[in-house]
């Protein structure tokens, strides 16, 4: 969108002001997108972490093999998931909190002996793959932000500063060739009444 311009005094300081402002905001929305992106590579860090220790569960949990056919069915059941919410350059971003678990047992004395063992390791491999699902939301809010944070810097740096500055120059040179213009018409106004009064 082309800026519009009138050649004006008021538009000259119209457009100063705009001008001041996004050059003042600049270095914030820089300073943001810079803490965004390193925030982003943390959380693609975390997520490859967090997806790493999934994969080493699961092979863990594989080790028992046959037994989890002796395993009951339904035994654990996730009862409630706390997210926090923190604040990440000025973005609301989702924080796994406590996970709480249901046991669906009275006792565990009609159980195989390593039924103990067996339920914490699937909570610690619900409680991982639920910390991966967080992750993930937490980088695409975390990207969506950036991608955001880039355009509006972008904007400012490369298109509408760039525009106030332009149009504040156009409106200054207009004002002086009009100004200059005025100075001529006089001049030559008080030429003629000059020559006028000596030919009387």
């Amino acid at each position: 969108m082309a800026l519009k311009i009138q050649f004006n005094k008021t538009a000259l300081a119209q457009l100063k002001k705009e001008l001041k402002v996004r050059e003042k905001a600049l270095p914030t929305l820089k300073a943001k997108e810079t803490a965004l992106r390193l925030e982003v590579k943390k959380a693609k860090e975390e997520l490859i972490a967090a997806q790493k220790i999934y994969e080493k569960d699961l092979q863990n949990l594989a080790e028992y093999g046959k037994l989890w056919g002796e395993f009951p069915d339904d035994i654990l059941q996730v009862k409630n998931v706390e997210v926090d919410f923190k604040k990440v350059a000025g973005v609301k971003t989702p924080v796994l909190g406590n996970v709480e678990f249901n046991l669906m047992i009275d006792s565990f004395f009609s159980m195989a002996g390593w039924t103990a063992a067996g339920i914490a390791l699937i909570k610690e491999s619900a409680r991982i793959a639920i910390a991966i699902d967080i992750v993930k939301q937490r980088l695409s809010i975390l990207e969506y932000a950036r991608k955001k944070s880039t355009q509006k810097v972008n904007l400012y740096e490369k298109v509408q500063i760039p525009e106030y500055k332009e149009g504040i120059l156009k409106i200054k040179r207009f004002m002086e060739d009009e100004e200059n213009l005025e100075k001529s018409a006089q001049k030559i106004l008080k030429d003629k009444l000059s020559q006028q009064q000596e030919a009387a």
